[in-house]
C-alpha cells in the first residue's frame, strides 16, 4: 500500500477563539525547541554531546500543540526525541541541557542522556529507547489514575514505527478492554529511521490500526500548531470524561537525520525541500501576522528572548559537574529500610486458626496473597487466568470472589503488555503482582522487565522507584518437555535493579511476599512448580521474612550443600543420605538470588572447607558459576577440596521421564558431589 509523501499545501486556516497572546505563547515555546535543538546539533559536532541525538526540529507544533492542551498533572511519556516535548512541559532548559552534557545537574542526573529525560516533579516520565517499550507502562499510569479517581489523562508519544511492535498492539487492547484514561499521540514522520512506512507496513493507515483495537482515532495535520492543539484538547476531554483511550495519528516531518549518525540516503532531497517550505514555525508566523496576533517586532522580542534563554542554558551545562564515580551504584537499588512495616491483616487469625498447621506451599502463598490484598488497598493481581480460573497453579482460587474484578484482574494472553502495565501501575503508587503463568513465558515480557522496571530508578537520578512484585512459576520436573521446563532465574539474577527471590518451603511462600510488596524495587519471585504441592507446618504468628539472608536449613560440619528453590528437598534428603555415612553437610537455602548474601555463605564455607552447589540451570553461564567464583576468589585458600557443582545436563529437557529425571540434578549426583570432595567411595555410600 503506497503512502503519499507530498505534504499538504497553502497557508494554515484563520485562527478563530484565540487570544494573541496564547498565540503568542504557542509561537515562543515552538521557537525554544527549533534553537535548542539547532544548539544541541552545533555542541554535537563540538563533541560536546555524546551518544545518540535525535532531533526534533520540523515536529515542534505537535509537543507544543499537543501539551498546551493538556494539564500540568497529566502524565507524560515520550520516545528518544523528547528534548522538545520536556522543554514545553516545563523541565528547565539548563537541566535539559546539562543531561545532555551528562553532567549531574542534568534533569537525570547525568545518567540518562539525550535518550532518558526525566522529571518527577513535572510528572514528565521521560524517553524510552525502546521502540513501543513505553506504551504498557503508559497504560498502567493511566489505570493507576483511574482506580485512584484520579482524573487525568496519560499522554503518550510515539512514531509511527512503533505500530509494527507487538507493545502497540497490546497497549491499545488493554487499554480498550480497561477503558483506561490514556491519548496515545502518533507522530508520522513517514519513516522509522531510515525504513518507510509503506516499506514496513502492509496498512499505512494508522487509524485503522486502533480502530479495530477498538481505539476511536483520528488524523491531524502535525504541521499547525493550533490542529494539534484542538484535537488533543478534544481528545482529551473524552478520555478524562470517562470515554475511554484515544489516539491521534499526527502527520509530520523531521527535517534532519533520523540520529546525527544517520547520512540519510533513504529519502529523496527533494522530498526534505517541500516539507521544510511547509515548516510549522514559518507557518505559524505567517499566519499570525495574517491574523493580526503577532507583530515582526513581537516576533523579535521573542527570537531575542529565546537565544538569551538557550546560551544561558549552554552556559549552565558548560559549568556543570560530574558525577563522582564514588557515587556510581548509588540509586540501582533504593535503600531498604530498618524494618518491614507489619501488615495490618492476619488470615490465619481469621480462618481462626488456634495453632500450627500442615498447609501446602500452594496454600501458604494464597494466604500471603490475601494478607497483602486485605492490608494494602493499592495491591492488586494481575495475569494470565488469575481470576475465573483461579490461577493456573490454583495459587487465586477464590481470590476473584472476595476482592472483585478491579483488584483481581484476568489479562489477555500479552505477557509484556500486561508486564509493563504493570511498570506503569508502578509508577503511579499502585503496589501492583504480576503473574507470569511460566518462566518460559516470561521472555516475551524480558523488554518491560529488564529495559524498564530494572533501569528507571539509576536512569531517572533516584527520582523514579519501580515497586513491582513479578511472580512466576519455574522449574522442570513434571513432564512438560522443553519449553515449559526451563530454570532461567540466573538470567534475572544476572541483572542491576532487580531482587530476585526464591521460596523453597511453606514458610517462604507464605512470608516473602509481604516483604518483596514492601520493597521499592521491582522483585522478581520465582516459584519452582514442583513445590507448591509440598507440605510443611505453618505458624499462624510467623511474620515477614527477611529477603536478604541465607537460610541454614540443616547445620552441618563437614561440607556445605548450597541450592535454592525446588532443589531443596532434594539437597536436604541427599544430606539425610550422606548424615547415615557419618558425614555432616550443612545445607544452605540461598532464597534471594540477587542481591547473594555473601556473608552466610562464605561463613558456612569457610566452617566446613568444602563446598557443592546445587542448581536446576544449565551448568554453562548459571548462577551455580556465580556462586562458584566468589567462594573461590575470597576463601580459595581455606578449601580442602575443588569447589562441585552439580546443575542440568546441557540438553532441552526431554519429555521422556527417564530421560527427564536424567538430565535433572538427583540426589545421588548430589551424594557423590559431596562425596569427592571428601576423598569418600560414593558408591559405598549409596549403598548405605
Amino acid at each position: 500500500m503506497s503512502v503519499d509523501h507530498t505534504p499538504p499545501t497553502g497557508e494554515l486556516p484563520p485562527a478563530r477563539e484565540v487570544s494573541a497572546a496564547h498565540y503568542r505563547g504557542l509561537l515562543r515555546q515552538m521557537l525554544r525547541v527549533r534553537r535548542f535543538e539547532e544548539t544541541c546539533a552545533e555542541l554535537y559536532s563540538a563533541q560536546k554531546i555524546r551518544g545518540f541525538l535525535h532531533l526534533y526540529i520540523g515536529e515542534e507544533a505537535v509537543a507544543v500543540g499537543a501539551l498546551s492542551a493538556l494539564s500540568d498533572d497529566d502524565p507524560v511519556l515520550c520516545t528518544y526525541r523528547e528534548h522538545g516535548h520536556a522543554l514545553v512541559r516545563g523541565v528547565d532548559a539548563g537541566a535539559v541541557m546539562a543531561e545532555m552534557f551528562g553532567k549531574q545537574e542534568g534533569c537525570s542526573r547525568g545518567r540518562g542522556g539525550s535518550m532518558h529525560l526525566f522529571d518527577a516533579e513535572r510528572r514528565f516520565y521521560g524517553g524510552n529507547a525502546i521502540v513501543g517499550g513505553h506504551l504498557p507502562p503508559a497504560v498502567g499510569m493511566a489505570l493507576a489514575d483511574q482506580l485512584a479517581g484520579r482524573h487525568r489523562v496519560t499522554a503518550v508519544f510515539f512514531g509511527e514505527g512503533a505500530s509494527a511492535e507487538g507493545e502497540f498492539h497490546e497497549a491499545l487492547n488493554l487499554a480498550a478492554l480497561w477503558k483506561a484514561p490514556v491519548l496515545f499521540v502518533c507522530e508520522n514522520n513517514l519513516y522509522a529511521m531510515g525504513t518507510a512506512l509503506e516499506r514496513s507496513e502492509a496498512n499505512v493507515h494508522l487509524t485503522d490500526k486502533a480502530r479495530a483495537l477498538g481505539v476511536p482515532a483520528e488524523e491531524v495535520d502535525g504541521m499547525d500548531v493550533l490542529a494539534v492543539e484542538a484535537a488533543v484538547a478534544k481528545a482529551a476531554a473524552a478520555v478524562r470524561g470517562g470515554d475511554g483511550p484515544r489516539l491521534l495519528e499526527v502527520r509530520t516531518y523531521r527535517f534532519r537525520a533520523h540520529s546525527m549518525f544517520d547520512a540519510e540516503l533513504y529519502r529523496d532531497k527533494e522530498e526534505v525541500k517541500a516539507w521544510q517550505a511547509r515548516d510549522p514555525i514559518r507557518l505559524a508566523i505567517d499566519a499570525g501576522k495574517r491574523d493580526g496576533l503577532v507583530t515582526d517586532a513581537e516576533i523579535e522580542a521573542i527570537e531575542q528572548s529565546v537565544g538569551e534563554e538557550i546560551a544561558a542554558a549552554v552556559a549552565f551545562a558548560e559549568a556543570g559537574t560530574w558525577e563522582p564515580v564514588e557515587e556510581l551504584l548509588v540509586d540501582v537499588t533504593t535503600p531498604r529500610p530498618a524494618s518491614t512495616p507489619l501488615p495490618s491483616y492476619h488470615p490465619e487469625q481469621a480462618d481462626g486458626w488456634d495453632g500450627p498447621r500442615v498447609v501446602t506451599c500452594r496454600e501458604a502463598l494464597k494466604l500471603a496473597l490475601r494478607e497483602a490484598m486485605h492490608s494494602d488497598e493499592r495491591v492488586l493481581l494481575m495475569g494470565e487466568d488469575v481470576g475465573r480460573y483461579g490461577g493456573s497453579y490454583a495459587v487465586s482460587k477464590g481470590l476473584l470472589a472476595e476482592f472483585g474484578e478491579e483488584r483481581i484482574r484476568d489479562t489477555p494472553l500479552a505477557e509484556s503488555g500486561f508486564t509493563g502495565v504493570g511498570v506503569g501501575l508502578a509508577l503511579g503508587d499502585r503496589r501492583p503482582i504480576v503473574e507470569i503463568m511460566t518462566v518460559n513465558f516470561s521472555l516475551l515480557a524480558l523488554d518491560q522487565i529488564v529495559n524498564n522496571a530494572a533501569t528507571l530508578r539509576h536512569m531517572s537520578g533516584g527520582q523514579l522507584s519501580v515497586p513491582l512484585v513479578v511472580r512466576m512459576a519455574t522449574g522442570a520436573g513434571r513432564q512438560l518437555a522443553a519449553q515449559h521446563s526451563h530454570s532461567l532465574e540466573n538470567w534475572y539474577a544476572h541483572v542491576p535493579g532487580l531482587r530476585v527471590v526464591a521460596p523453597s518451603c511453606v514458610q517462604d511462600f507464605r512470608g516473602m511476599l509481604w516483604t518483596a510488596l514492601q520493597d521499592l524495587d521491582p522483585v522478581v519471585m520465582v516459584e519452582h512448580a514442583g513445590l507448591y504441592n509440598l507440605e510443611g507446618e505453618l505458624d499462624p504468628n510467623q511474620g515477614p521474612l527477611d529477603l536478604d539472608k541465607a537460610a541454614i536449613r540443616r547445620p552441618g560440619t563437614d561440607v556445605t550443600l548450597i541450592t535454592y528453590g525446588g532443589s531443596l528437598p532434594k539437597t536436604l534428603e541427599a544430606a539425610e543420605r550422606l548424615a547415615a555415612a557419618g558425614v555432616s553437610a550443612e545445607v544452605l537455602d540461598l532464597r534471594t538470588l540477587r542481591p547473594l548474601d555473601d556473608a552466610t555463605i562464605l561463613g558456612s564455607v569457610l566452617r566446613t572447607r568444602r563446598c557443592v552447589i546445587v542448581d536446576e540451570g544449565w551448568r554453562t553461564g548459571s548462577l551455580s558459576g556465580e556462586i562458584a567464583a566468589r567462594v573461590g576468589a575470597e576463601a580459595f585458600w581455606d578449601l580442602e577440596a575443588p569447589i562441585e557443582r552439580v546443575c542440568t545436563a546441557e540438553v532441552p529437557i526431554p519429555y521422556a521421564k527417564h530421560l527427564e529425571e536424567a538430565a535433572l540434578p538427583q540426589v545421588p549426583a548430589i551424594v557423590r558431589a559431596a562425596c569427592r570432595t571428601l576423598g569418600l567411595d560414593a558408591d559405598e555410600v549409596l549403598r548405605g
